[in-house]
């Protein structure tokens, strides 16, 4: 059981405040999970990043969901669904049970309510449905049966449905204000989910609390849970040794060797499909000029890189390695000072001698250690670099404008499905301009290139689609292509129900979940 005697946060703070007494405290059986990662915004329509994703998977429902690894995409709200044999239409059966927080039944008209209002806002994850469903796509053909009909075929379609949150739109309506609700659901909740959210200090914690009465049946036996901001990596595996915390999502290499071995601790260190790349402003700045920045690429230093990632291999190009289409034999910048200078000598700035800016999200210790790396390499082109440590709602929306985007930009990139088309459209189509995965790179023949693969079923043509994005990607230079690292997650052994599932591995999910 977790230790409650000591001056740490949890007893000192989070499990105090959020209960009457100890004894009480012990019996309600809360885990709690330390991230560096604030969450920006409650919206499910608006919302992205991994702790957002942590908090709307717990307090909203999907028609499907996620689970296992190989990942495999199982019912949720949906018990059922089938698909025309041309792939354009699916029609999901709903489960009766299924209720919101307010205690209205979740139906048909909900779902459609919550399609409709994602696409109209084309915010949070709507990129991945994109140019596949619109207004009128999804229609209620009885109070628990929903039916969707594709613009195109879409072959990754049910693989994105686990992260298409379903709201009350009675709730919403009610509180649409002049935004759509967004206002309101900022710092609301109008879901169905396992937890609902019981305090929400901005910077410094998260608490759920298990719904009395939920729908879903099974699980585990946590009451609730809280989401604590701890933003240095090393105070996260402390807490975790210490018995202050239950689960740690933000750990390095170094931590996870420091809990090799130590009594009562579960360390999780796991190959998924995440991508670290250090984005460029091709839109802003004196990165704007391609040369300048194949100059960069060639300048970098990729093994230095390596070196202090740990637990990670280098990437090949924009995908990672072993996902559907990724070319393994892509020719991509490496380390090459004399390349670098040939490039830089027909850039506009071919001596150097001015300053570019770097930004890391406060408290991610690798993303420093990265900066500091090209810090080093771009002194070999007479470039200085000015590094600014940002709270990550703060790196949100420096990617509003190129004008406030930083020079260099880093981009941890976690598929939500194992489909090259996650990775591909977030990361490198211009809809996603103005947004953290995609600040400002954007090109007419890598958009059709993109569009064209998601709507491809012949896996061959498919296939080929995506070895030509990725030439055209590297031949574009917005990105330093970094690393692979292994997702590293450590628990406590009293932690019970945790599978590890290589999609969004960050985003506890608690439903599962117990403490022994």
């Amino acid at each position: 059981m977790i230790s409650l005697h000591r001056r740490g946060f949890l007893a000192g703070t989070a499990l105090a405040a959020a209960s009457p007494g100890l004894a009480h405290a012990q019996a309600r059986k809360i885990l709690v999970i330390t991230s560096n990662q604030d969450v920006p915004n409650f919206d499910p329509h608006v919302a992205t990043g991994y702790s957002s994703a942590a908090l709307l998977r717990n307090v909203y429902d999907s028609l499907l969901r996620v689970e296992g690894s190989p990942v495999a995409v199982v019912p949720h709200l949906a018990t059922a669904w089938t698909v025309s044999p041309d792939g354009m239409e699916y029609v999901f059966t709903l489960n009766p049970a299924a209720k919101f927080h307010s205690g209205g039944v979740l139906t048909s008209a909900d779902v459609v309510y919550s399609f409709r209002r994602l696409m109209r806002l084309g915010k949070g994850n709507a990129w991945m449905l994109a140019g596949i469903v619109d207004d009128g796509s999804t229609t209620a053909v009885d109070a628990h049966t929903v039916k969707v009909k594709l613009l195109k075929p879409f072959v990754a379609f049910p693989q994105v449905l686990p992260w298409v949150w379903i709201v009350s739109g009675e709730q919403v309506e009610a509180n649409k204000g002049a935004d759509d609700g967004q206002s309101y659901l900022k710092s609301n909740v109008a879901g169905s989910g396992a937890f609902r959210i019981r305090r929400n200090e901005p910077g410094t914690l998260y608490e759920f609390e298990r719904v009395a009465g939920g729908w879903k049946q099974g699980g585990g036996n946590l009451t609730g849970a809280i989401w604590r901001i701890v933003r240095e990596t090393s105070s996260q595996r402390l807490a975790l040794q210490r018995g202050e915390a239950h689960i740690a999502v933000d750990l390095t290499s170094e931590d996870m060797d420091a809990l090799a071995g130590k009594p009562g601790i579960v360390s999780v260190i796991e190959p998924e499909f995440r991508t670290f790349s250090i984005k460029m402003n091709t839109e802003f700045g004196p990165l704007a000029d391609i040369n300048l920045r194949r100059a960069v690429s060639y300048a970098f230093n990729y093994q230095g890189m390596l070196d202090s990632a740990g637990y990670a291999q280098l990437m090949v190009g924009p995908l990672p390695t072993g996902i559907f289409g990724q070319d393994p034999t892509l020719d991509v910048p490496h380390t090459n000072l004399v390349t670098a200078r040939e490039w830089m000598a027909k850039s506009k700035t071919p001596q150097g001698g001015f300053k570019l800016t770097a930004c890391y999200v406060a408290g991610l210790e690798q993303e420093r250690r990265f900066a500091l790396v090209l810090l080093d390499s771009l002194k070999q082109l007479n470039i200085e670099l000015e590094i600014k440590a940002m709270v990550w709602p703060d790196a949100v929306a420096s990617t509003a404008r190129p004008s406030t985007t930083p020079d260099f930009f880093p981009v941890y990139q976690t598929a939500n499905y194992g489909d090259p088309d996650n990775i591909a459209f977030a990361a490198y189509h211009s809809s996603r301009n103005g947004n953290w995965q995609n600040p400002v790179f954007h090109s007419a023949t890598v958009d059709d290139l993109i569009m064209k693969a998601r709507a491809e079923t012949d896996v061959e043509k498919r296939r080929a689609l995506y070895l030509a994005f990725q030439k055209q990607v590297v031949a574009d230079a917005p990105d330093l292509f970094g690393v692979l690292e292994k997702r590293k997650l450590a628990l406590r052994s009293e932690v019970k129900g945790f599978v590890f599932t290589p999609v969004a591995s960050n985003a506890i999910e608690l439903f599962p979940l117990s403490l022994a």
